[in-house]
C-alpha cells in the first residue's frame, strides 16, 4: 500500500480461478444485491441494468476490457491503516461491495475500524466508524448512494478506509463484484 500512498498494510488480489469459497460468496451475494443495485440506479436516473446472474455481469465487464478479478485479502499490523478511497477499476462498476472481518477484535487486534465518509453536497462530510466482529460482513457502496432530497434523489459520494491498527494483526476479505482492467 505504501508504494502507491494508499496507507500502510498489505493486500493481495485473488487470481482466477478464485478459491471456491470466494467465488461462491461473490456469486450468491451478487444475486441478492442486483435488485437493490438496479433500484439505486433507477433512483439516480442512471443508465445501466445489472443482470440477475453474476456470470452475465462479468461478461459485461469483459466487453469493456475488465477481466482481472478484484476480490482481495488485506492484512494490517500495528500502525497500519488504509486511506479513504473508492474501489473503481474501470467503466463498469457494481455499486456494492462486501467486507468481512477475519480476525477477532480485542483479542487479535485493536483499532483498525472500517471508516466511511459520506460527502454531502453543500454540507460538511459525515463520517462513520464500524467495528466488525470476526465472521461479520458489511455491505457498503463502491462509490455513491442515492439520498432523497427535496427535489428527488441525489448522489452522495462515499469513500472508505481503515483507521490505524493500535496492536496486533487484522485480516479482512473484500468481495468486489466487478472485474478490473
Amino acid at each position: 500500500m505504501a508504494r502507491y500512498r494508499f496507507g500502510l498494510g498489505e493486500y493481495q488480489y485473488f487470481a482466477y480461478p478464485l478459491p471456491e469459497l470466494v467465488a461462491e460468496l461473490r456469486e450468491v451475494l451478487y444475486g441478492r444485491l442486483a435488485g437493490p443495485a438496479n433500484a439505486w440506479m433507477g433512483a439516480l436516473g442512471l443508465a445501466g441494468k445489472f443482470p440477475a446472474e453474476h456470470d452475465a455481469f462479468l461478461k459485461q465487464c469483459a466487453k469493456h476490457g475488465q477481466t482481472r478479478p478484484t476480490p482481495l485479502l488485506l492484512r494490517y499490523r500495528k500502525g497500519d491503516y488504509n486511506c479513504l478511497h473508492q474501489d473503481v477499476y474501470g467503466e463498469v462498476v457494481f455499486p456494492f461491495q462486501v467486507i468481512f472481518c477475519l480476525s477477532r477484535p480485542g483479542e487479535e487486534f485493536d483499532g483498525g475500524e472500517l471508516l466511511l465518509v459520506e460527502q454531502r453536497p453543500r454540507a460538511q462530510s459525515l463520517g462513520h466508524a464500524i467495528t466488525l466482529q470476526q465472521g461479520e460482513g458489511v455491505v457498503i457502496t463502491t462509490r455513491y448512494r442515492p439520498v432523497r432530497g427535496s427535489r428527488g434523489h441525489y448522489r452522495a459520494n462515499l469513500r472508505h478506509g481503515v483507521s490505524k491498527v493500535v496492536s496486533g494483526e487484522r485480516y479482512m476479505l473484500g468481495i468486489i463484484f466487478h472485474d478490473g482492467k
